[in-house]
């Protein structure tokens, strides 16, 4: 399993960090003042790797990539450092384990990212990071690929924990395990989970793979909802043909896709599939209450999108339709001829990828079940319909009375001077079920990225004030779930 990091270690090369004793620091705060240029530079050569995990052309450098996280956490002090081979990209490790009888935090990360098409529009290249300032972060924001999502945030913990090594200050033990194919559904992390329980044993996992709902405020996500994505095909005629020799006498894929799409939901936005809301969790009018005391802006929401109005499910505000309601949602659809000029054919397929974000209780492989059997029923005679699974994943909650919660709360209040407030995500995260079902421990979520940061589409950033403070904050969650653990 374990295989030789220079492997993948081609045409890449960090900046050597260094170990000599260095005068005790009492905080991380004056590290990361004394070291900050050196900690955006290494950021910033990370992401200059283009390591796309659903596109095959950059196979390798995903792996270059892997080793180029292991050597990090070498860099950063930690032991048994190993890529791990796995039947798709591998999983890299790493360790530092002071005593056996400490509190153990697993960190979580991902390295690979998402396509970053349409290249057209980045305002630059998305493997040629560059800080610019905005309005959101008038200090400067990281712009590339990856930089919020998720290089940035996992690389505030490789960052953290060597600060907290190099300065005596790591209180108990850390392991990382850090991922290759978060953007096509973690297919080979829940062998490797299975395989490895004992290497990955813990007492609490710790991930920033989410966001915090502003720079002043400071939030901690105690929920993400969970995805079941398909990619459905119409097919009518065995090839295309002419629009004037066979058009209102066949079907039309595309029509007939249209159609079966605008189906799905009904006036009111409510999906219409089936059974599809049997298991929702309905929240309570207290909770629903709570949630609406986090600081929302609607008119800003609009402006920042470039939209007049919201839009969504009816009896239900923007903040709990995207984080506490299902969706279904259309993620790309395309058949027939798109290029240049005219040619006028009805297409004999039409395709389209369409994903259903869940809530607590719906399982995602009942949801494409029922997907699959409505959808199917639907189609009209004179066309074939399949629907191809790509992956899914459950949703999941953290319980704010965990000692975890209470770790992380009490080190968001160390650094920004206020207590965080709790909040459900929209996104998901499809392996945290499998982690808490596996490896029997809670998942904390100390994201501190922003709405704004536009992860996923042109211009994905990161600001640096944000991605500083995230390695400020990190220690104080070691230390405070340490004296907690204590004192249980």
């Amino acid at each position: 399993m374990t295989v030789i990091l220079g492997r993948y270690l081609k045409n890449f090369f960090f900046v050597c960090l260094g170990f000599d004793k260095k005068e005790f620091m009492p905080s991380p705060g004056s590290y990361i003042e004394q070291h900050r240029d050196r900690l955006v530079q290494e950021l910033l050569q990370l992401l200059q790797l283009p390591s796309v995990s659903a596109d095959p052309a950059f196979s390798q450098d995903v792996l270059e990539t892997a080793g180029a996280v292991a050597q990090s956490l070498v860099h950063a002090g930690c032991e048994n450092v190993e890529v791990c081979d796995t039947s798709g990209y591998p999983i890299v490790y790493g360790e530092k384990i002071l005593d056996p009888q400490l509190p153990t935090v697993l960190v979580y990360g991902h390295y690979d990212v998402q396509p970053p098409d349409p290249l057209e529009l980045w305002d630059s290249p998305p493997f040629e990071p560059v800080i610019r300032e905005t309005e959101t972060h008038p200090e400067g924001a990281i712009f590339a690929r990856g930089a919020c999502d998720d290089k940035g945030q996992f690389y505030m913990h490789v960052k953290a924990v060597e600060y907290m090594i190099r300065e005596n200050e790591l209180p108990c033990n850390v392991k990382f395990m850090i991922e290759g194919e978060e953007e096509v559904g973690s297919v080979s992390l829940g062998e490797f989970v299975k395989a490895n329980r004992e290497k990955l044993a813990n007492d609490i996992i710790l991930i920033s793979d989410t966001g915090m709902i502003a720079k002043d405020v400071p939030s901690i996500t105690t929920g993400l909802r969970g995805l079941s994505y398909a990619e459905v095909t119409v097919t009518g005629a065995n090839r295309d043909l002419h629009s004037g020799l066979y058009g209102g006498a066949v079907a039309n894929p595309i029509n007939v896709l249209a159609k079966m799409i605008a189906s799905l939901h009904d006036a009111d936005n409510h999906i219409t599939i089936p059974g599809f809301y049997d298991r929702v969790q309905e929240l309570s009018r207290k909770e629903r209450d709570l949630m609406a005391e986090a600081p929302f802006d609607l008119e800003a929401y609009k402006k920042a999108l470039d939209i007049d109005a919201v839009y969504g499910e009816k009896g239900y505000v923007t903040n709990e339709r995207n984080a506490i309601r299902p969706t279904l949602d259309v993620n790309g659809i395309w058949g027939g001829y798109t290029g240049e000029g005219a040619k006028t054919v009805i297409p004999s397929k039409a395709h389209a990828k369409i994903s259903m974000r869940l809530v607590p209780h719906q399982d995602w492989q009942e949801i494409m079940q029922l997907f699959r059997e409505h959808f199917e029923r639907i189609a009209p005679p004179g066309v074939r319909v399949s629907v191809k699974p790509h992956h899914g994943g459950e949703p999941y909650v953290t319980p704010i009375d965990h000692i975890g919660y209470q770790a992380a709360s009490k080190a968001f209040e160390a650094t920004f001077g206020k207590t965080p407030v709790p909040q459900r995500g929209g996104g998901s995260i499809p392996i945290l079920a499998l982690f808490e079902r596996e490896l029997k421990s809670k998942i904390i979520l100390m994201g501190f990225g922003l709405d704004s940061d536009a992860i996923h589409s042109p211009n994905e950033h990161f600001g640096v004030w944000n991605y500083l403070k995230g390695i400020e904050t990190i220690p104080y969650f070691y230390k405070y779930f340490t004296e907690l653990s204590a004192g249980k």
